[in-house]
């Protein structure tokens, strides 16, 4: 096609291109208005109100502010919502310790086996938080806990107790800090040590160069970390339900769910509590966006530099041996307790010789699993919405993350802005508002898979649009254009040049989602039914009802779903991208 030709081609093209965007954008928007807005909408109007939707359903009546009036001015709520900022920011805190500091070791200095520390940094984003606060009442429940009988073997007087502000406070720390850990280690990796040079050669210790240098320079990334951190912990219910209740420390999440497990259910007064917790997320997110977004910090010059490393010395081991520790602290210490707990008849162990007798042993913990019909349900129903949260919400964030990133199609601001709300909705705060949105409209949506499919995808959908954003980004924009101009439409440009260079992407991004899904509590909670109980939920009754071995064995059938799923996804990853790479060239 000559140049001429193309250029009457163009304009052809580009009115149809604009005629079908009006009309995508639309439909997009559309559904974001389905899978978001109206639930929110709905969940503000819920607090506005005083129906009940099991009992009266879908209605207004006596629209005011009394709901929250009541609960600004409720001493407990007050009380949940100081420890949940306790608990958060102290998790925070100890999360900003450990994820900088395995940064610094694994971009910034000679210690040994790096890539083995990146791994281990990485490891507790993988552990769906139910499990691992599970894992640790086995270890450190303060009369039956595992570490406590070794201790008291060895003759140590001292007790761990898990059930405390302090236990809360660990546990949020040592699993959560892998948030910062991304944050601070790219941003170390990008850093022009020029300025670290011209402190070495001023005379200033490695010691002070850290702290006045390197850290100040990161500022921006270890903030960002720390409040994405923050936000993620405010909204976790599983680590707080497990340790928290029996300590009666109660956080927000924590009390919404008690709300309406209330009798009657004081279902206008949880969407209260509920749009506070959003509310006080949302803000967090904004500060957090603005860090990101802020450019007083520049520490990525245009000339080629490599990071500056530092020559520990024989400290290097002390650093790897941190690594190993953080290692045991949050896998082999968890797994263990799970494992004892799941093959042995009776938790109870009078010394640590019983420990190790194998007679204690047995698979009846599992043999009680998979007899009950609704545990295999459960399995069943999480793959189930596993699969359907992943292919349906792999499609829409394709689609969203396409019309944003690739297009000018009109109101893509718009889709952008709304596809990103959930960032700042907590899953518990997403089921309660998908709960007033359905549970009183006629249809029958509530009570079926497909609600709890819809909020696992308007939950995740930031997650899985900027794991697929990546990709897109990456691919030139030159390649699209020349399949317009030899005659390809927009879809075929699609099926045959953008799916295949993204797929990688697309795989890994629907694997996440999937991942996602199956760990996700908060939720499930106010949307399952008998027939639609899913693993998470049915972990934490077993948790609750006192069978500690049934939940250990349910937890590590859940760990090892999830082990298969992400070895599986790594390597068709990998596959994807070397057949993409070959198609490419």
């Amino acid at each position: 096609m000559t140049a001429e030709t193309a250029a009457l081609v163009a304009p052809r093209e580009a009115g149809r291109r604009i005629s079908f965007g009006w009309l995508w954008s639309g439909a997009l928007l559309v559904l974001l208005t389905f899978l978001v807005i109206y639930p929110v909408a709905m969940l503000v109007l819920g607090a506005l109100t005083n129906t009940n939707p099991v009992v009266d359903g879908f209605g207004i009546y006596d629209l005011s502010l009394k709901n929250f009036i009541t609960v600004l001015g409720n001493p407990n709520v007050h009380f949940a919502l100081a420890n949940s900022l306790i608990a958060c920011g102290g998790g925070t805190l100890l999360a900003v310790i450990i994820g900088l500091t395995f940064s610094w070791v694994v971009v910034r200095t000679n210690t040994p086996c790096k890539r083995f520390i990146a791994a281990v940094s990485m490891i507790p984003l993988f552990v769906p938080p139910l499990v691992a606060a599970v894992a640790w009442s086995i270890l450190a429940s303060p009369k039956t806990g595992l570490l406590n009988t070794m201790i008291k073997w060895v003759g140590i007087d001292f007790r761990f107790d898990v059930y405390t502000m302090g236990g809360l406070i660990a546990i949020f720390g040592i699993y959560y800090a892998p948030y910062v850990y991304m944050f601070t280690a790219s941003a170390l990796r990008n850093m022009d040590p020029a300025l670290e040079e011209a402190a070495e050669i001023s005379g200033a210790t490695p010691v002070r160069i850290l702290f006045t240098v390197t850290f100040p320079l990161i500022a921006p990334a270890i903030i960002s970390g720390m409040l994405l951190s923050f936000i993620v912990m405010l909204g976790i219910y599983g680590i707080p339900a497990v340790l928290g209740a029996p300590g009666d420390i109660p956080v927000l999440t924590t009390y919404i769910f008690k709300l309406t497990n209330w009798s009657p259910p004081l279902y206008s007064t949880a969407a209260s509590v509920a749009i506070i917790l959003m509310i006080v997320t949302g803000f967090l997110v904004f500060l957090q966006q603005k860090v990101v977004s802020g450019r007083s910090y520049i520490t990525v010059a245009g000339k080629a530099f490599r990071p500056g490393v530092m020559n520990l010395g024989p400290w290097r081991y002390l650093t790897l041996s941190l690594a190993v520790i953080y290692l045991i602290v949050v896998v082999v210490l968890p797994t263990l307790a799970l494992i004892v707990a799941a093959f042995r008849k009776f938790l109870f162990i009078r010394s640590v010789e019983s420990l190790f007798d194998l007679k204690q042993y047995s698979l009846i913990h599992f043999e009680r699993l998979f007899d009950n019909p609704l545990a295999v349900r459960s399995i069943w129903n999480t793959m189930e919405v596993g699969l359907i949260t992943a292919v349906f919400g792999g499609i829409l964030a394709f689609a969203i993350g396409y019309t944003v990133h690739r297009t000018n199609a009109a109101g893509r601001r718009s889709i952008d802005v709304i596809s990103t709300l959930p960032v700042a909705i907590p899953g518990l705060v997403i089921g309660v508002a998908y709960l007033w949105a359905w549970i009183g409209l006629p249809g029958g949506l509530y009570g079926t898979i497909w609600i709890l499919a819809l909020a696992f995808i308007a939950r995740f959908m930031p997650d899985t649009i900027k794991a697929l954003s990546t990709s897109l980004l990456q691919i030139h924009k030159e390649l699209e254009e020349a399949s317009w101009i030899c005659g390809k439409g927009l879809l075929g440009t699609i099926r045959t040049i953008v799916l295949p260079l993204a797929r990688p992407g697309v795989i890994a991004a629907m694997t996440l989602l999937f991942i996602l899904a199956i760990r996700e509590l908060g939720s499930s909670l106010f949307l399952y039914t008998s027939n639609t109980m899913v693993m998470a939920v049915l972990l934490l009754d077993y948790y609750e009802g006192g069978n500690v071995g049934i939940t250990s064995a349910f937890s590590l059938v859940q760990t090892l779903l999830l082990a298969v799923l992400i070895g599986i996804a790594h390597f068709l990853s990998r596959g994807g991208a070397d057949t993409s790479v070959g198609r490419a060239g």
